[in-house]
């Protein structure tokens, strides 16, 4: 049997949490640590994580690399691979990806929806691509096997990233602008240079995502996604939820101010709809994944690329990209 991993969640975690991920049957989850925080504040998150493995290693361990989807199937655990969702943990020291990587960051976002270090967010009015030091960051995230994730990111830096990268990158969780058109949406230029790149793509449940918000059916999201499948290839898609469940409110304030505004910024929201948007009925929390399953059987996907989408993509992905890249001058031994 394939894996099932989910490449994004950002749940205010528990014991709770961790159960149901377990009742899911949910093998891997791809969670965020960090947004604007700074490389200590990081660190500090990485500590509160160590706790949640020590108290709970029935349930949950840290992953490092892809053989530890193999051990959380064969001990019923879920292996947990930490992510960035913003460069601010490195703050402007390149090193420092590194240090991070050793410590277990295997994802970091380029950008959280404005313009970074680094490249342009899909909210700037201006994307003016990947910069000097960006250049320089994609390089050694390739080099020490850190996933480059452009989920938050503009097109014309999604695009770059994609070209100068020497590793398949991923968009983690979003879905296809032609779709449902959201600033954080991908278009088909994207997707099509996504998947020729050898690159992943999760689809997002988050309803600001989705056409229709929380009302969008299974059968809509399904379809959406085999439609996705004929353009990219099903070998390149996968399940990035963004979950972000038992959140408050203010922690999606925090998500998308962070330090940079005084204002309120409503992102995708709006001053009538500010908090998290309720979520589809068929997706509440980690036990529903068998009913992603289900649709995607009913709207004529075969048990094989079910399992592909489900988790499978998503360990193949993995086994390539955690690793340290090999220097050209490495002999392999025979």
């Amino acid at each position: 049997m394939t894996p099932r991993i989910d490449a994004l969640q950002y749940a205010n975690w528990s014991e709770k949490i961790f159960r149901q991920m377990r009742a899911g049957g949910v093998d891997a989850v791809h969670v965020t640590i960090t947004y604007h925080e700074n490389f200590r504040e990081t660190v500090l998150n990485i500590e509160a994580w160590n706790r949640w493995f020590e108290r709970h290693p029935d349930l949950i361990f840290q992953g490092f690399t892809a053989d530890d989807i193999d051990l959380a199937r064969n001990t019923k655990r879920t292996a947990i691979f930490l992510g960035s969702q913003n460069p601010s943990c490195i703050e402007d020291d390149i090193g420092l990806v590194e240090v991070l990587h050793r410590l277990g960051l295997r994802f970091m976002q380029l950008t959280y929806n404005n313009q970074s270090l680094l490249a342009s967010g899909c909210y700037e009015a201006d994307d003016t691509g990947l910069t000097r030091m960006g250049r320089e960051v994609v390089m050694e995230m390739n080099r020490v096997g850190m996933v480059i994730d452009m989920s938050h990111s503009g097109e014309r830096s999604t695009l770059d990233a994609i070209a100068y990268s020497t590793r398949p990158i991923a968009i983690t969780h979003a879905n296809p602008a032609s779709w449902h058109p959201a600033l954080r949406n991908k278009s088909d230029r994207v997707l099509r240079a996504l998947a020729e790149s050898g690159g992943m793509l999760g689809f997002s449940v988050y309803p600001h995502h989705l056409r229709g918000g929380g009302s969008c059916s299974l059968d809509e999201f399904c379809r959406m996604v085999a439609e996705t499948a004929e353009k990219m290839g099903i070998e390149h898609i996968g399940i990035g939820t963004d979950l972000c469940q038992d959140q408050p409110d203010s922690v999606v304030d925090w998500m998308r101010a962070g330090r940079w505004t005084k204002a309120r910024d409503y992102g995708e929201g709006s001053a009538d709809n500010p908090g998290f948007p309720p979520m589809p009925d068929w997706f509440r929390d980690n036990r529903d994944f068998g009913q992603i399953e289900s649709g995607l059987c009913a709207v004529g996907f075969s048990p094989e690329e079910i399992g592909a989408v489900m988790g499978g993509n998503w360990a193949r992905f993995f086994r390539q990209s955690f690793g340290a890249a090999e220097r050209p001058d490495q002999e392999v031994a025979q």
